[in-house]
């Protein structure tokens, strides 16, 4: 099965080799046809800390690297 790759912004690089990524989706409501957007927070492995706050990356998911991290950051996206 392929690993999901998703897109988000950088929202926190306080720690050491781990950034905070916000992913917002959005949908369409199934009954009211209403678009919904809803976001969710990742916390994905950066070993060489060169991420900050407000930058837009790609996160990919992989083996547990902590208690929270399953997602790596594979690169900056481009917009």
């Amino acid at each position: 099965m392929p690993k999901r790759i998703l897109q988000g912004v950088v929202t926190s690089d306080k720690n050491e080799q781990t950034v905070t990524v916000l992913v917002e989706r959005r949908f369409k409501h199934p009954l009211l046809q209403k678009t919904v957007r809803k976001s969710k927070k990742y916390r994905a492995h950066d070993p060489m800390n060169q991420f900050k706050v407000g930058d837009v990356v790609r996160i990919e998911e992989c083996a547990p690297i902590s208690k929270t991290k399953r997602w790596h950051v594979v690169t900056e996206a481009t917009a």
